[in-house]
């Protein structure tokens, strides 16, 4: 198992880190547009796509997004109160709880599912309605979050930048086409499809080049703690819900297993798109991954006891 992840899971998401290290090293990319990129056109049309195609029954996808708000809101009081313990001030709040809240749950969580579950389709369908849910919560809490901070409490301003963002319009779309089992025409499914492939590539080459252009520094104190939250609090919570909903077998692990996941590169896209701590955004997003070849290790070890 430790040697299939380090293979086929591991090995290919660090060498396309290294490589859009490389690239901004060499060519000097320009980050803004590759942020522009991932947010109004990549990401929408993954979540789109990975509603649209869900093959999930309403009593499942209703037990997940229980599952799902639980998890955000207790690890949202367990971050806020380590923000406040720290006395950070509102954009690094906004860093630090995006940081433990908004996970990898896709171009990191789909293929450790894949690969623990050999593609079985109820595990491969919550994984991807997690990763969905996880792209709402980005896009909508994510983004008010840091937009708040940064207009100082001008609310109407951050509803009206809110209401721009594609990504809920997509996922809303995604399953009222997947309930009315609506065609796609070709000339609109397939630019969907050759973008929702495009988003590992994209989203990780993006963080390789935001990682040059931010030095890690390891002595940053407020790093570790959001790694600890985020690789141990995360999953002790997860567990903490699928024992209190009463789940077994396949759903159990399967929501477990997603609980673990290192801190997502949107996380850093968001923000270097709104220029809110950067710096901390992508030395979590790679200090946290790197470790997550350990917890997460650990974490399907247990999950297969239920």
């Amino acid at each position: 198992m430790i040697a299939d992840i380090m293979l086929e899971v591991v090995l290919p998401v660090f060498l396309l880190i290294a490589v859009g290290s490389w690239m901004q090293k060499v060519f000097k990319l320009d980050l803004y547009t590759l942020a522009k990129i991932n947010f109004y056109c990549i990401t929408p049309a993954a979540v789109f796509m990975s509603m649209y195609h869900s093959d999930m029954s309403g009593e499942l996808l209703g037990t997940v997004t229980l599952f799902y708000a639980l998890y955000v809101v207790i690890l949202y009081i367990v971050g806020s109160v380590f923000a406040r313990s720290l006395r950070m001030n509102k954009g690094m709040k906004a860093a630090f709880n995006n940081s433990i809240m908004l996970d990898n749950a896709g171009n990191y969580g789909l293929p450790i599912n894949s690969l623990v579950f050999r593609g079985d389709p109820l595990a491969s369908s919550i994984q991807a309605l997690v990763m969905s849910l996880q792209a709402l919560l980005t896009f909508t809490y994510g983004v008010l979050s840091i937009q708040g901070a940064k207009l100082k409490g001008n609310y109407r301003a951050v509803i009206i930048g809110f209401l721009k963002m594609p990504v809920p319009y997509a996922l809303l779309l995604g399953i009222l086409f997947h309930m009315g089992k609506i065609p796609l025409p070709t000339f609109l499914s397939m630019p969907l499809t050759y973008a929702q492939q495009s988003m590992v590539a994209v989203a990780l080459l993006t963080l390789g080049a935001q990682i040059v252009k931010y030095p890690i520094r390891l002595y940053r104190l407020d790093v570790y703690i959001s790694t600890f939250l985020r690789l141990l609090i995360g999953p002790a919570i997860g567990i903490s819900i699928v024992l209190l909903l009463g789940l077994q077998g396949i759903a159990a692990q399967a929501l477990i297993i997603a609980s673990g996941m290192p801190t997502g590169v949107n996380a850093s896209i968001l923000a270097e798109e709104y220029d809110n701590e950067p710096d901390f955004a992508a030395q979590t997003v790679l200090i946290s991954t790197l470790l997550n070849i350990i917890t997460i290790t650990a974490l399907i070890s247990f999950a297969k006891t239920f």
